[in-house]
């Protein structure tokens, strides 16, 4: 290679290796109430005074519609890599069979502990389609112009 072709290379390389290094990006999401709303909610408030209070929760766990959590989380972007969380806020919110606040919990990212996912998969029976419906089953189903009104089939 020429000297005109190193150095168009490396003032190409140079120019495409800092275009990506400007895209840092640090985003918030969540729904976290401020400190003083948060201080506000007592043992024995019922549901509405917390909704009053706090807004509407992040998530309500579906297997237990007694339990509300607020969470937020700063999670920060450099261009296609992995993104990084950098901060994690969690409010948990029980409550009994009266509506009424029975227990509050705060966590924060330190306190959190990583979840090994099972790998492990359940099998159905009976999903698998044979030969023909695999290959044949959707002949006949595609009306790329709508259904035929029988008076122009009778035509």
């Amino acid at each position: 290679m020429s000297i005109n072709k190193h150095i168009l290379f490396n003032l190409f390389l140079i120019t495409s290796l800092t275009a990506c290094s400007s895209d840092t990006f640090v985003s918030h999401c969540g729904n976290m109430p401020s400190e003083e709303r948060i201080e506000q909610v007592q043992k024995g408030q019922t549901k509405d005074e917390v909704l009053d209070i706090l807004g509407s929760p992040s998530s309500i766990v579906s297997l237990d519609q007694n339990t509300w959590i607020y969470m937020s989380s700063e999670i920060k972007r450099v261009a296609f890599f992995k993104p990084e969380e950098l901060d994690r806020d969690i409010l948990t919110i029980h409550f009994n069979n009266y509506n009424q606040v029975s227990s509050i919990e705060r966590r924060n990212k330190n306190q959190g502990q990583e979840v090994e996912i099972n790998k492990e998969e359940t099998a159905t029976y009976g999903n698998e389609p044979g030969f023909f419906a695999k290959y044949f089953g959707g002949v006949g189903q595609f009306m790329p112009f709508g259904k035929a009104s029988s008076a122009e089939v009778n035509k």
